[in-house]
């Protein structure tokens, strides 16, 4: 089912996918499909991981199929562990496969907990050999409340302080008020980026309740679906 999904959005001039979860490297066909994806469209991949997963027999079949990768770094020592019940250090071990498949960066979700570790987070990442940093200020779900605003404030004030080498990026929804420069302009919405979920629903972005499933009738297909029930909800 992926694989045909992957096909057709190749032919209709998609530029590239991403695989994420949960963590895609717990599928046991991850790296099957990632080779499949690399040898019949010319998608470009990318997928966002934990990392914990990654040893030195997943990185080589990994290896010359995979474009970009991003790590979720939550915080650095006792505030990631905390967060992530995981070791930090077995983290930066991981770092080490990680870098031999692909160039990749490190993504940091930015509350209280984790905005006053952002030096340390940045100059750790440079130092395993990432190439940027993306910023992800914490969206309200069923668990968490979203960002604060004085957490908000001071990531810009951290942003506009920042003079390391690492590329800052931050998503598109909590872009407002950060310093952006946007290479596809004209590419805005679902024209930009759709969401698909473990259970083959089309959702606008990943936070979405609501969607379309694809069925058989393909990606397309549902994303005409989607936008013409956005644009109802809109009206």
């Amino acid at each position: 089912m992926v694989t045909r999904w992957l096909a057709e959005l190749d032919a209709n001039g998609t530029l590239g996918v991403g695989f994420g979860g949960g963590e895609p490297t717990l599928y046991p066909e991850f790296a099957s499909l990632c080779q499949h994806a690399a040898r019949k469209t010319q998608l470009s991949l990318t997928f966002t991981t934990h990392g914990h997963y990654i040893d030195d027999a997943m990185a080589g079949e990994l290896r010359g199929s995979v474009h970009f990768i991003r790590v979720s770094m939550d915080g650095v020592g006792e505030t990631y562990e905390a967060i992530r019940r995981r070791s930090f250090a077995d983290l930066l071990a991981r770092m080490k496969h990680v870098r031999t498949i692909a160039r990749f960066g490190v993504n940091i979700v930015i509350n209280e907990r984790t905005l006053s570790d952002l030096d340390k987070a940045a100059s750790i990442a440079a130092d395993v050999g990432a190439c940027e940093l993306l910023l992800l200020p914490q969206m309200a779900t069923r668990r968490c409340s979203g960002v604060d605003d004085d957490t908000l404030e001071g990531l810009r004030r951290w942003v506009d302080a920042y003079r390391g080498n690492l590329k800052l990026c931050i998503n598109e929804g909590s872009a407002e008020g950060f310093p952006t420069c946007d290479p596809l302009e004209k590419e805005r919405g679902l024209r930009a980026y759709v969401h698909v979920d473990a259970t083959g629903v089309l959702k606008p972005n990943s936070y979405a309740v609501e969607g379309v499933p694809i069925g058989d009738g393909g990606v397309l297909s549902a994303l005409g679906r989607l936008a013409q029930n956005l644009a109802e909800e809109d009206l």
